[in-house]
């Protein structure tokens, strides 16, 4: 469920016809809808409030200090993969006790960094980590309290660059060896292991990920447990999949119907991670177009949003619905947007940066555009803002924030002038 709708032909946020917002504040812009932010918080709440999880949004996918505040005010926690992610969910108001510290090369500043703050727990991918924890814990008169992040080796599920739990990546411990590894750190007065850490990739669209992840942690834990170290807390990552293209997601509820049930069998507080599925469809990436042109057999729309506006098109092939602000008659966003349907045309929507990898979808059939009109990129909440850049010298997008028929901005629009701020004058 999000918020975006077409109303007389007008894409709408909440209250608020997307064309004012524009015409308001420019573009390219992010726009997000509070509403859909708490709701689908909400729906994590809820489908899993049987176990009474600590829910640690990702700061990863969208770290604008506004979204992440209302995500702890709505109850959640935090997981951060770094020392500014840190400095994020703190300056969000998060406490320590409900951050998560994930990441499988964290420096020792930000290890001090974590202590300092008195994080919940860390999320350990390696020997030389938990040597280093260890290290500092000493040094510091404390004591970590750390999940073991395991991969479990499961089949490939969606994107090789997202996808963590398959062997030959960098994240995790082996399963074969986590034991013997475990084994060495049972009497170390500085650690803890109280976790077992199992993200398995995003987005996920199957519950079978899970299930299968189930059946291995749960065996782990019985023999971590017999090593003699004290399991409370199953941390299942996130990672659950969003509507990009029509209805393809699960909502939270069926990704509940698996983990619940193994949670309450091993006797662990569960921790959960989502990010995407918060955010994701929270979000659209709102662009002008500038000019079109015929070149070589194909169609180019080319507007003013771009691969360092939103690089997932480029990065990973993703899919993201895209649409014209306002549509004319005749031409209702269909069901289907790789589809022909009568009177559109078949065009790659690409963007100003001096590379062909710039485009934001190829073989797109849309009306027919012309100078100054607005389009709308779906799913845009989620990597968009976070993973956005300054290459060929442009400037960052602004983020407003819509509630209802109010709005307001939550990030201005970079200068020029802050292209070259951290830079030492010549």
């Amino acid at each position: 469920m999000d918020h975006f709708t077409y109303k007389n032909r007008t894409l709408h946020c909440d209250d608020v016809p997307v064309p004012a917002l524009a015409e308001k504040y420019g573009t390219p812009l992010y726009v997000y809808s509070r509403k859909t932010l708490t709701h689908h918080l909400k729906q994590i709440q809820a489908a899993f409030k049987p176990v009474d999880p600590l829910v640690c949004y990702s700061i990863k996918t969208n770290g604008n200090l506004h979204i992440a505040r209302l995500m702890v005010e709505g109850g959640a926690g935090c997981d951060v993969t770094s020392g500014g992610e840190l400095f994020r969910a703190l300056k969000a108001g998060c406490p320590g006790s409900k951050i998560v510290f994930a990441g499988a090369g964290k420096t020792d500043a930000e290890i001090r960094m974590a202590f300092e703050n008195d994080v919940f727990l860390f999320n350990v991918e390696s020997e030389g980590e938990l040597d280093a924890i260890a290290a500092i814990a000493r040094a510091m008169g404390r004591t970590a309290n750390v999940a073991l992040r395991v991969n479990p080796d499961l089949p490939p599920k969606t994107h090789a660059k997202t996808d963590t739990s398959v062997k030959g990546v960098k994240f995790g411990l082996d399963i074969d060896t986590v034991l013997e590894f475990a084994q060495k750190v049972v009497k170390n007065p500085h650690v803890k292991v109280i976790g077992l850490h199992m993200h398995l990739g995003s987005p996920i669209l199957s519950v079978e990920p899970y299930r299968q992840g189930i059946v291995k942690g749960m065996v782990l834990i019985e023999k971590l447990r017999a090593q003699g170290h004290g399991i409370n807390v199953w941390n299942m990552g996130g990672g659950f999949g969003i509507h990009y293209k029509k209805n393809e997601a699960l909502p939270a509820a069926a990704f509940a119907e698996v983990i619940v049930p193994g949670i309450q069998e091993s006797g662990c507080k569960l921790v959960l991670e989502p990010g995407r599925f918060i955010v994701g469809n929270a979000g659209l990436l709102v662009s002008r177009v500038i000019y079109t042109k015929d070149s070589g057999g194909k169609h180019f729309v080319i507007q003013d949003a771009a691969m360092n506006d939103l690089i997932r098109p480029t990065l990973y092939d993703s899919f993201h619905r895209i649409w014209p602000v306002a549509s004319l008659p005749g031409f209702d966003a269909p069901e289907d947007f790789q589809v022909e349907n009568a009177g559109t045309v078949k065009c790659d929507v690409v963007g100003p940066v001096c590379e062909s990898g710039d485009f934001l979808a190829k073989d797109r059939y849309l009306p027919p555009l012309v100078r100054g009109d607005l389009l709308a990129t779906f799913s845009a909440g989620a990597y968009g803002m976070a993973m956005a850049s300054n290459y060929n010298g442009r400037p960052r997008a602004a983020e407003v924030m819509v509630d209802g028929g109010q709005h307001h901005l939550i990030r201005r629009r970079e200068t020029f002038e802050d292209l070259i701020r951290p830079e030492i004058e010549c």
